[in-house]
C-alpha cells in the first residue's frame, strides 16, 4: 500500500504527517521503520509506552504522568497509539507551535475530557510531574511551589479561580499566552536545570 522509500507506511499517512508536522519524508519513513521494529503490530500500548517514559526518567517515576500523556496522545481512545498518534505527539511536543503545545497541555490537564479543568485535575497532574523531579530538585523549588498543592494553588490563583470553578481551554491557552512564567508552573524540563 505504500510507496518503496516507506514500506507499508501508506502514502495517505506520510503526505498527512509531512502536511502537519515538520517532519521530512526521510525523517518519517525511517522512524517507521523503527516503530515497525518495535512495534511489530503497528501499535504501542500503554505499558510499552510508560516503559519507554521511564528511560528518559530513569531515577524517579514516570509512570502516572506517562499514563496521563498517553491518554492525551490516543486520539482514537483505542488504548493504543498507533504511527499516526505517535509522531503528531512526537512533534507536538517537540516543535509544535506554542499554541498546538498549549491545546495538548490542556488535554493533559483535562483529565475527564469534558472540556474544562477543575483544580482537582490540575493537583492530579502536577502530583505526577512531581514524582519526577528528583527529590534533590525538590529542594531547589521556591517555596510557594515546592509542594504539589502549592504548585496547582498558585496556578489555580493566576487564572482567579475558585476551589469549585472550572477553566476551558479558550481561557486555559490566552491565560498562558500572557505569561510565559505561568508555563512552568505546568511542565517539568529535566533539561532546564
Amino acid at each position: 500500500m505504500g510507496n518503496s522509500k516507506s514500506g507499508a507506511l501508506s502514502k495517505e499517512i506520510l503526505e498527512d504527517l509531512k502536511l502537519n508536522t515538520k517532519y521530512t519524508e526521510d525523517e518519517l519513513c525511517s522512524w517507521y521503520e523503527s516503530f515497525q521494529k518495535q512495534c511489530p503490530d503497528g501499535r504501542i500500548s500503554r505499558s510499552e509506552f510508560e516503559k519507554i517514559y521511564a528511560n528518559f526518567f530513569p531515577n524517579s517515576d514516570p509512570k502516572v504522568y506517562a499514563r496521563h500523556v498517553f491518554r492525551s496522545f490516543d486520539t482514537n481512545d483505542d488504548g493504543t497509539l498507533d504511527f499516526r498518534e505517535y509522531i503528531i505527539a512526537l512533534h507536538l511536543t517537540s516543535t509544535g507551535k506554542t499554541r498546538l503545545k498549549l491545546e495538548w497541555a490542556f488535554s493533559l490537564f483535562d483529565v475527564d475530557r469534558n472540556g474544562e479543568i477543575s483544580k482537582n485535575e490540575v493537583l492530579e497532574i502536577i502530583t505526577a510531574i512531581f514524582k519526577m523531579i528528583p527529590a534533590e530538585e525538590q529542594k531547589m523549588l521556591p517555596d510557594d511551589e515546592n509542594t504539589p498543592q502549592k504548585r496547582a494553588d498558585k496556578l489555580w490563583a493566576y487564572f482567579n479561580k475558585g476551589e469549585t470553578d472550572k477553566l476551558a481551554e479558550k481561557e486555559f491557552i490566552e491565560g498562558v499566552l500572557k505569561n510565559d512564567a505561568i508555563m512552568s508552573l505546568i511542565q517539568y524540563d529535566p533539561k532546564k536545570k
